[in-house]
């Protein structure tokens, strides 16, 4: 049966697909990972959760592939736009992805636009230069390091992610960097930043509207992530009888979560805390 190894940063962000998954600890290096595991109609796929940011990535990247010998590995998470026209519970599944720390291109070979990967969560000002740098249609922080971490050990590539806040939005002055609240092994701190929040008021406005919309993020991408693991397997150049080569899996399934029958069949999703909508 065709391995898929799926990375994503926060479990938060994939909560809805894992329930029911069996569950086992890896180590790799010296960092322990849950690794969620199920089968599917094609094969089999294992999920890890990495953490946030590059490096966390890459380590992840290297974990998931030693241990289960994927014949594909998917970088799924959270995306920030840039292109005005995205809105938050849209699903991209990009053709192309940027390092933007080195200007490294991957070309995925299906899919539609560009993701750029970004060393830092960037605000509306940073967003617009990623935009006029590289044609890109969203930012995330792990997709590039997944790929070339992928690609070293000549494994295949994929990325799917689901927009969590618009091109126009971006917290309040915090006061601090956001990274302050991102840990070494790339967890999240959730603790300091509900108490950095909570004694500044002007805050609270966008924090909520930010966990709003990553919960719709959520159910977006694990919708996203069913589908394609029903339809996906490794090395079949069709993605299903509906789906011509290489054509991408964004537009159906951007009509597909938008209809109210999948949207309440996915609304089991617990209300998320803290700032989830990291790019």
């Amino acid at each position: 049966m065709s391995r898929i190894a799926i990375i994503a940063a926060m479990e938060r962000e994939v909560r809805p697909l894992i329930r029911g998954w069996k569950v086992r600890t890896m180590e790799h290096g010296g960092p322990r990972y849950r690794l969620f595991e199920s089968v599917f109609e094609n094969g089999e796929a294992a999920l890890v959760c990495g953490g946030i940011g590059a490096e966390a990535a890459r380590r992840a990247t290297e974990a998931v592939i030693r241990e289960v010998n994927p014949a594909r590995v998917i970088s799924v998470g959270f995306a920030g736009a840039l292109d005005g026209s995205l809105e938050v519970g849209d699903v991209l599944e990009p053709r192309t992805v940027i390092n933007a720390a080195d200007g490294v291109r991957t070309e995925v070979g299906s899919g539609q636009g560009i993701l750029v990967s970004y060393a830092t969560i960037a605000d509306k000002k940073q967003k617009s230069r990623l935009r006029k740098a590289y044609g890109a249609s969203a930012v995330d922080m792990e997709a590039a390091a997944v790929a070339q971490g992928a690609q070293a050990r000549g494994v295949e590539f994929a990325a799917i992610k689901a927009i969590s806040d618009a091109a126009d939005f971006s917290l309040p002055s915090m006061d601090c960097s956001m990274d302050r609240f991102v840990a070494d092994d790339g967890s999240f701190r959730s603790v300091r930043f509900a108490c950095h929040v909570v004694l500044r008021p002007w805050l609270w406005g966008a924090t909520i509207a930010l966990a709003r919309n990553s919960s719709k993020a959520s159910r977006a991408l694990c919708g996203a992530l069913v589908s394609y693991l029903g339809r996906e397997s490794p090395g079949r150049e069709s993605l299903g009888r509906h789906t011509l080569p290489g054509e991408s899996l964004a537009a159906g399934l951007n009509q597909k979560i938008n209809d109210p029958a999948f949207a309440g069949a996915q609304s089991r999703t617990p209300p998320h805390t803290g700032a989830e909508g990291k790019q």
